[in-house]
């Protein structure tokens, strides 16, 4: 067999793959950091406030998950290129059209919209590039590609912070918009889907909700859903308990820089995931990662009436642990499965936690009155942390059997 050679096609690819999936994790907090504004431009009732922040931010991870799902059945069907290229035109135009609402209704239906796309994307960046991708150097490449939703993030702090203007930041849906025309001659590698598994594995791998599978499917669904429900809980509330701190003022510094280092800090723990897991074990360092979440939301959310420097180091510490079991789960995961169902199986476990994920962020603006505050519902929420320290140590015996999970590689 004749090794891959990774060419300009590839590097191509892989571009389109990378900045699309940035500019998705852009689009996916810049709501967040600017929706104090946007609630108030809106002129919406102060007592309506925290109930449409939670559809606004519960409907697009809806998307998200909705997509997730969607789009890689699209793009079974019409091929990879064009149905990538079709979710980032999705989510560009969503992007730019959430600029020019007038209404809180139209906000909901252009968010859903660019969830939808966002979550496209990324199902089948990292499905492509795992079939075309030479194995030498996969691992690698799709590892880089997980780190483009923190770069996103920082961004949207950063945007925050440099354009005071909701409307105007939500222009940079534009880029997305040029990045899909721009795709069409840019992505050159072949539309490959053939199947990555031997014909012995094909005939004789268990189904997706086989019995051999089921055990796995639903501690990895766990796993992932409970570190996911509090990370997007406090993601998506986190701008808004920060300007409630800064009661009187508003607080567009302050808030811009709490996602850049959410962004940060995610990033960092991300690439460092991999080493993390090779040097004290997969188990032991999702422990960590659930356990650190737990004490740094209690200290975060519970401990911080008012505003002051220590509570940016808390939110950056915090955010590490988030990418270090980001990276972690994410490569954890599709090993346990099978080739012939691996994706499939990933996917179920990755976006049925965001369903869950959309009904935690809607609640946490509900209780906000009930509970006396952001920081208290936001901590409520945290608590789906110790949940994944349990699934952890119900499944000890099962996670030491899984053989085909040596090293992760971020």
């Amino acid at each position: 067999m004749h090794a891959i050679k990774i060419n300009r096609s590839f590097r191509m690819l892989f571009l389109v793959c990378f900045i699309s999936s940035v500019i998705g994790g852009t689009v996916s907090t810049l709501m967040s950091v600017y929706l104090p504004v946007v609630v108030r431009d809106l002129n919406l009732p102060s007592a309506e406030l925290s109930a449409i922040s939670a559809y606004i931010n519960a409907l697009f991870i809806a998307g998200w998950a909705i997509g997730g799902f969607s789009w890689g059945l699209i793009s079974d069907r019409i091929g990879r290129k064009k149905a990538l290229l079709l979710a980032i035109a999705c989510y560009g135009m969503a992007t730019v059209a959430t600029g020019y609402q007038t209404s809180w209704e139209g906000i909901l239906v252009v968010r859903f919209l660019s969830g939808f796309g966002v979550g496209g994307v990324l199902v089948i960046s990292f499905a492509w590039l795992s079939e075309v991708w030479p194995a030498a150097s996969r691992n690698i490449v799709i590892g880089i590609l997980s780190i483009g939703i923190p770069v996103g993030i920082f961004s949207a702090g950063l945007i925050n912070y440099l354009v005071s203007s909701w409307r105007e930041g939500f222009l940079i849906g534009l880029l997305p918009l040029a990045l899909a025309v721009m795709g069409i001659w840019l992505i050159t590698v072949p539309d490959s889907r053939k199947k990555v598994q031997t014909n012995n594995e094909s005939q004789n791998s268990p189904g997706l909700f086989s019995s051999d599978n089921l055990p796995n499917l639903i501690m990895g669904a766990l796993l992932f859903s409970s570190m996911l429900i509090g990370l997007w809980a406090i993601f998506s509330w986190l701008p808004t308990w920060i300007q409630s701190l800064l009661p009187g003022t508003d607080a567009q510094k302050e808030r811009g820089l709490s996602m850049m280092l959410m962004g940060m800090g995610g990033l960092t723990g991300g690439f460092v995931s991999g080493w993390l897991a090779n040097a004290l074990g997969i188990r032991k360092v999702m422990a960590i990662c659930f356990g650190m979440c737990t004490l740094l939301s209690f200290i975060l959310f519970r401990m911080n009436t008012s505003f002051h420097p220590v509570v940016l180091v808390e939110i950056g510490l915090l955010a590490f642990f988030f990418g270090v079991s980001q990276g972690v789960l994410s490569s954890y995961i599709p090993q346990l499965f099978p080739s012939t169902v691996r994706a499939s199986s990933a996917g179920f476990c990755f976006n049925i936690g965001r369903l869950f994920t959309a009904l935690a962020v809607l609640f946490v603006g509900v209780l906000v009155s009930g509970l006396g505050g952001y920081g208290n519902a936001i901590f409520i929420f945290s608590l789906t942390f110790p949940l994944g320290w349990l699934v952890l140590a119900a499944n000890k015996k099962r996670m030491n059997q899984n053989k085909t999970i040596q090293t992760v590689t971020t």
